[in-house]
């Protein structure tokens, strides 16, 4: 029954995003009381998606190190200067919005980027780490972006966010990982146990945060419709930074593919907890709306990389088998 659940709710997860915005707009007026919840639930949910993950991928990161410096590059520095440089291109004068942009980046790696990159055959132990080392490293690193880039222009509260990253992500994190670690079997019971309550619980974290920010999100006027396609532009980008780069160095198609989504996808739901905990409401209208997009864009490429990778392999195939001249 489970199992079902789990697999059914994976397959609509594309939609899942949307609608749960739609329901937190039009729900606002009770959800809005729930926002307390939030950083309980995404713990739980972070604690669940580490059940799969162990410390023993850091060791693929010892020997192979150069897929995983390029990915934290991608996630750390090249998107989140193209998003801090569009964001003053087209909003100069909206310094919550620029921020907003550049929050959506600099936040580390979706969890949900392992479901991805074994669903196209990539590098799964790559995936795991750099997932588990840019964890570690968020309480650092996304305080340290967001004051070298837009530390002037918005009040940034830098212990509050380090606290709010420390709780959501790192220690549930490790915690699933040590269960991994020294019970494996109890990790494996409990993940397909608890699998499509993560799911529910994304959901409702989605809905809690869009009913906090559903004026904003209400008013679709000229300037939501330039935000939104900014957004996408941004989220476009990401995933495409992490391909070319993989091209251009080499890497495998499995290392290429592991680099597309960890590098492309954001633990966006986590950036949408901080923006409304610790900015002004329009500050979470990017990432919001980012939310939108991410699922969408995941499946976007999956058709990109099954169109690149995958085609010509089956025509190489009948050729061989004289299927075809």
């Amino acid at each position: 029954m489970l199992q079902k659940m789990n697999a059914f709710l994976g397959k609509w997860m594309p939609l899942l995003t949307p609608i749960s915005v739609v329901i937190g707009v039009l729900l606002s007026g009770v959800l809005h009381h729930a926002a307390f919840l939030v950083p309980w639930i995404f713990a739980v949910m972070t604690f669940i998606g580490s059940l799969t993950s162990n410390l023993k991928s850091v060791k693929y990161t010892i020997t192979h190190p150069l897929s995983l410096l390029l990915t934290l590059a991608i996630l750390h520095l090249i998107t989140p200067l193209w998003a801090f440089m569009i964001g003053h291109l087209f909003f100069q004068n909206d310094p919550y919005t620029i921020t907003g942009l550049t929050l959506a980046v600099v936040i580390p790696t979706g969890i949900t980027s392992v479901i991805w990159v074994s669903l196209y055959k990539g590098n799964i132990a790559l995936t795991l780490a750099i997932i588990l080392l840019d964890t570690l490293l968020s309480p650092f690193l996304v305080p340290l972006s967001m004051s070298l880039l837009v530390g002037e222009a918005v009040q940034l509260e830098v212990w509050g966010m380090m606290k709010g990253l420390l709780g959501m992500i790192v220690l549930p994190s490790i915690a699933g990982m040590l269960v991994n670690q020294f019970a494996l079997e109890k990790a494996k019971a409990w993940n397909q146990t608890l699998s499509p309550f993560s799911k529910i619980g994304l959901a409702l974290v989605v809905s809690i945060n869009s009913s906090v920010v559903a004026p904003y999100l209400r008013n679709i006027d000229k300037k939501f419709l330039q935000v939104a396609l900014t957004v996408f532009i941004i989220a476009l980008s990401g995933y495409f930074f992490a391909w070319i780069l993989g091209v251009i160095t080499k890497r495998s198609k499995e290392e290429i593919i592991a680099m597309i989504y960890s590098g492309g996808m954001r633990n966006i739901s986590a950036g949408a907890v901080l923006a409304v905990g610790f900015f002004p409401p329009a500050v979470a209208v990017p990432v919001v709306i980012g939310m939108l997009f991410q699922q969408i864009l995941a499946a976007l490429y999956g058709y990109f990389i099954k169109l690149v990778y995958e085609k010509p392999l089956v025509r190489n195939e009948k050729i061989k088998e004289g299927k075809i001249s």
